[in-house]
């Protein structure tokens, strides 16, 4: 008989459980060899464990009553039996070593996610990872399978003639952490996601594209050599000679290295042609820019391209941007998932340590990528909140000793957390510097006397901070806290002032509409003539972005904050002092705190008043910050606790850099109506560049709609605008429930 793994579905023919667990096992087992070269702590253990679980692992499928379902020609239905469970028990029959729990653990979790393993444990020694959920019949599916299970057994050598992987012992040596946990997942549900996608016509990225760093390399010092020829003499002697140091530094030898550079030094191509050389030695595969902001993104990215691209490229393979989590479970939408598979990638500090801590088979797909590769960290300090640093250095660490990565934490802030027992037990006291001291001390030289800090007393409703920043010399920079405060003082500006006196940037708008607002921007910065407007943003510009202001106000957060505006402002010292501005805003139904900044917030007061709101004062801030939340040590912290004790659903559920679900939400009504009415596939890029991501608990209140031919892609309803983005048809909700009229 020919027994099948997928049904006849979207137009293809139905796939038979040979073709699928025999590919599945192939590419499951090459991605995991792929690890097992940069992971020597894992070598072998690690391949045969998920050649174990990919060869049974869709094994509860050959049963009867989803033979029945898996045959039918109309299309698919739920299985009546879980399939899964199959394969964890006979994994389960052999003998009991790490190696075949490990196995057991994929299988059950190539679906669901990763456990709780504790919570597995309380079920009882012969229940672990079994599916003992009630069913209406009164049976439970752990009895259905180990009924016929020989029977399994049997038709699954009858498909596949013989077995696919040998039975063999595994080293008592190995204690498999959590991250490898996942690593080993992600390696199985990869394989099983993209054969399915590719059985269904599903395009996906290229796997075969090489980094070859010492060509990029090359490329690279030719593309520095071409810049600075006409700008000032000495910012480019500065910057060329922190290339040159940052290209010729010899690797650190615990693979973790530390770049302190202050803003306009050229930290983007310096650190990649020190993560070119990492990638060279060590043979890498990928080079990973994690960024604290997905605005600064495309400006990163437009750099690489015109500098690591080699002759007969498309720049769009090799330097890939990723904005934020595209990623879904559904059959049909699996091919909008970002796999990490590109040289370079440029990604968010959301994406990246999210996956690290994900328990979800979708979002996991692509983590095997991560092992052998080179990880620039860019304002470290600005990547996280901080109270997540001491799970994320805990899987910095690892990836650097047991899984073949070299990192690069960057700052320029002075901020060197990681030097804290509070953040990393134990500490990261002797980190190298990537900069020789030298040069790092002339650079801070020139940053110096070009900011004045202030914090404002008084607390400021709508009209007053408006009338308030406009007092102050342009072009000027205001900062809130929240997408939806930024949007109600854009539009009022707007309003007051008209159009040519405000621009407005934030994550409300997609990146495509973020893009030409920065080019504006910049263009206008350009323009001396052109002085007398504001900039209205959240963070999302204060890191990274390659932009100077005359002045600026940002609304109150952290010491951190305050210091990553400062370089946003006066940049290269156009002017002999330029100001900031502290500031706290009166609420209403338009302007909003933000939860997470009020510790923040309330220490940066205290800085204020012992005179400390300074760069050298940074790492000090974010102590005082760290033990608001009760704890003196790392491994103290709670989610650090859970991740040891493998409890996988609560880290994912805690570690979020932005404390709330999102959902991702296309706002191109011409890409929406083309996909459901022509069933239209718009590329990855296309589908980033035109969405946003919108918290989960907003889906009713803002009239969310999910496009049924890309399930888990949701389309705006409301109004939206290049200006004010999706906080255009927000804010006129809001106009409508207090009884205002919409704005002209």
């Amino acid at each position: 008989m020919d027994y099948l793994a997928h049904s006849a579905r979207l137009g293809k023919p139905s796939q038979s459980y040979e073709d699928h667990v025999k590919h599945v096992f192939v590419e499951a087992c090459r991605f995991a060899s792929e690890v097992e070269e940069f992971a020597p702590k894992y070598k072998g253990f690690f391949l045969k464990t998920i050649a174990l679980a990919a060869e049974y692992h869709d094994l509860g499928k050959l049963d009867s009553e989803n033979q029945a379902i898996l045959l039918r020609p109309d299309g698919h239905k739920k299985l009546p039996i879980n399939h899964v469970d199959a394969g964890v028990a006979a994994i389960q029959s052999l003998p009991n070593n790490i190696l075949h729990q490990m196995a057991a653990l994929l299988d059950y979790s190539h679906h669901i996610g990763l456990p709780d393993l504790c919570d597995e444990t309380l079920k009882g020694s012969e229940k672990v990872f079994r599916d003992i959920a009630v069913r209406e019949d009164g049976r439970n599916v752990r009895d259905i399978t180990d009924k016929n299970i020989y029977a399994y057994l049997a038709r699954h050598k009858e498909a596949i003639a013989a077995s696919l992987c040998p039975q063999e012992a595994a080293s008592g040596k190995i204690q498999p952490t959590p991250l490898s946990m996942r690593i080993a997942l992600s390696c199985l549900v990869d394989a099983d996601h993209s054969d399915t996608s590719k059985h269904y016509g599903f395009e996906l990225p290229d796997k075969n594209v090489s980094l070859k760093p010492e060509k990029r390399l090359e490329s690279l010092d030719k593309y520095i050599t071409g810049l600075g020829k006409n700008g000032n003499a000495e910012k480019t002697n500065l910057r060329n000679s922190i290339y040159s140091v940052c290209r010729n530094r010899t690797l650190a030898a615990d693979n973790i290295i530390a770049c302190d550079s202050p803003v306009g030094t050229g930290k983007t191509t310096a650190v990649m042609a020190h993560l070119l050389q990492a990638a060279k030695t060590k043979k890498m595969r990928h080079i990973f820019v994690v960024l604290p902001f997905t605005n600064i993104i495309n400006q990163s990215v437009a750099v690489y391209r015109k500098s690591l691209i080699l002759a007969g490229e498309k720049p769009d393979d090799i330097v890939v941007a990723q904005h934020h989590r595209v990623e879904f479970s559904d059959l049909a939408s699996r091919a909008f998932s970002s796999l990490w598979r590109a040289p370079v990638t440029v990604t968010t500090a959301v994406s990246f340590f999210e996956t690290l801590a994900s328990n979800h088979p979708a979002s996991l797909r692509k983590l095997h990528e991560i092992a052998g590769s080179a990880i620039f960290i860019d304002e470290s300090h600005a990547a996280l909140p901080a109270k997540l640093w001491p799970l994320a250095l805990k899987w910095l660490r690892e990836l650097a000793s047991d899984w073949g990565c070299y990192i690069v934490l960057g700052s320029g802030s002075l901020s060197r957390f990681w030097e804290l027992q509070e953040f990393s037990e134990p500490s990261l006291k002797n980190l190298p510097e990537l900069i020789n001291q030298e040069i790092s001390e002339s650079a801070k030289g020139m940053e110096s006397a070009r900011i004045a800090y202030h914090s404002e007393t008084k607390v400021f409703d709508l009209n007053s901070l408006i009338a308030r920043v406009n007092t102050k010399p342009g072009p000027r920079l205001l900062i809130l806290n929240t997408v939806q405060s930024a949007a109600a003082v854009a539009r009022e500006l707007q309003l007051k002032l008209g159009s040519n006196c405000v621009e407005h940037l934030s994550t409300a708008l997609a990146p495509v509409h973020r893009e030409l607002t920065l080019e504006r921007v910049r263009a206008r910065l350009e323009d001396e003539t052109d002085n007398d407007w504001t900039l209205v943003a959240t963070s999302c510009v204060e890191a990274g972005v390659d932009i100077s202001f005359r002045t600026a106000f940002r609304e109150s957060c952290g010491l951190v904050n305050l210091i990553q505006t400062g370089g946003r402002v006066n940049r290269n010292s156009k002017y002999p002092v330029s100001e900031i501005w502290d500031f706290k805003i009166k609420t209403d139904n338009l302007l909003r705190l933000h939860p997470m900044f009020a510790k923040s917030s309330q220490i940066l007061m205290e800085m204020f008043a012992e005179g400390r709101v300074n760069p050298e004062n940074c790492t000090e801030a974010l102590r005082r910050e760290i033990r608001a939340f009760n704890f003196l040590k790392a491994n103290d912290v709670q989610i650090v606790k859970s991740e040891m004790a493998r409890n996988f659903p609560y880290v994912d559920k805690e570690f979020k850099v932005i404390d709330s679900y999102t959902v991702t939400v296309l706002v191109d009504k011409d890409i929406r109506k083309a996909i459901e009415e022509d069933s239209y596939r718009p590329s990855i890029w296309e589908l980033q560049n035109n969405s946003v991501q919108i918290w989960e608990n907003k889906i009713i209140n803002y009239g969310i709609a999910e496009i049924k031919q890309i399930p888990g892609l949701n389309a705006w309803t409301l109004a939206y605008d290049g200006f004010l983005g999706y906080m255009k048809g927000v804010l006129e909700n809001i106009n409508f429930q207090h009884g205002k009229a919409k704005p002209v």
